[in-house]
């Protein structure tokens, strides 16, 4: 049964960020913008035509659709674990869910099956995913016992056709594309590298993978990803504190911005101009004591980091 729940925190924290590279002062301020402390919180997207950041808590099956101009978080249940959410250039929104991928009316909540391509794979479940130039969907799978290798990238296009893409995967996770749409960036999170897959806009093909980025282990492990306006790729690091940058050209890390919570899990720029750098988190797999150090893990963070982000695709089809 789906349920919406609205509130509106007035909860604001400002913590000065200490080892940030290449920003002023005026730029080294992180904010808690809603402490609800999920879960699993992931799965940030901008929606540019509303104002609207959308996030999901995954294991909490919650699609959250967050207004900054009224502080208003409207909570969504989904009925299954959502791995991911996307906009629909028809109003809705695209959402992976544990059994498949839906389209979803973000006004009444009520949802319709569209494909579910891993339907005789009932361990697995869809985690994160984005739309491409072309307003195709690209999303991923990975196993629900942590079996490695058991997940699969997948295409969507708008007839509604689910295309597995990379198989072999463990840990689906973040995948963005370059400002002239020639590269496919993509994380599969135990590899510790970002992928860069050569990428044709008309036919959505992908070839010739390279690594372009390696994450150190001490630095935690790649999630989810952003890229800026100047091309540079923005990686929430899993138990690493912190959002890396880096250049994929060079693959040098640029910049790092901690955040107080341990698993930082995904990030979107969103605001006016897309100034603003919105960070998801989560409170699974942490310990009692981490969790007394840092009680506002799982909330939703943002900065202004000084650069600014692109705007998000939407996806091209109706259901």
């Amino acid at each position: 049964m789906l349920k919406e729940k609205f509130f509106r925190t007035e909860f604001f924290v400002v913590l000065i960020m200490a080892g940030l590279m290449n920003c002023s002062d005026t730029e080294m301020q992180v904010e808690l913008v809603l402490d609800t402390g999920s879960d699993l919180g992931e799965g940030a997207i901008w929606n540019h035509e509303t104002g609207r950041l959308y996030w999901v808590d995954i294991t909490n099956e919650i699609l959250n659709i967050y207004n900054p101009s009224t502080g208003i978080n409207k909570e969504m249940m989904t009925g299954q674990m959502i791995g991911t959410v996307v906009p629909s250039e028809t109003g809705k929104a695209i959402v992976a869910l544990r059994n498949g991928i839906y389209v979803m009316d973000v006004s009444t909540g009520s949802k319709k099956l569209i494909t579910d391509p891993e339907a005789d794979i009932p361990t697995n479940r869809f985690n994160d995913g984005k739309c491409g130039p072309g307003g195709r969907f690209w999303a991923g799978t990975m196993s629900l016992e942590g079996e490695p290798g058991q997940g699969a990238l997948y295409r969507l296009d708008g007839s509604g056709v689910a295309v597995k893409i990379i198989e072999n995967v463990s840990v689906s996770n973040g995948i963005v594309w370059s400002h002239g749409h020639t590269k496919m960036y993509y994380i599969d999170t135990p590899t510790r590298k970002v992928m860069a897959y050569d990428f044709d806009k008309q036919s959505g093909e992908i070839g010739n993978g390279e690594a372009v980025v390696k994450i150190p282990r001490e630095m935690g492990s790649p999630d989810g990803m952003a890229i800026d306006a100047d091309g540079n790729l923005w990686i929430a690091l899993w138990g690493g504190f912190a959002v890396g940058c880096w250049n994929p050209e060079s693959g040098e890390l640029i910049r790092k911005i901690d955040v107080p919570a341990k698993n930082v899990t995904s990030c979107a720029f969103g605001g006016p101009g897309l100034g603003t750098l919105y960070i998801t988190t989560a409170r699974q797999g942490m310990s009692e004591q981490e969790l007394k150090d840092y009680p506002h893990s799982g909330g939703l963070f943002k900065i202004r980091p000084g650069v600014k982000g692109v705007p998000a695709y939407f996806f091209k089809g109706d259901y």
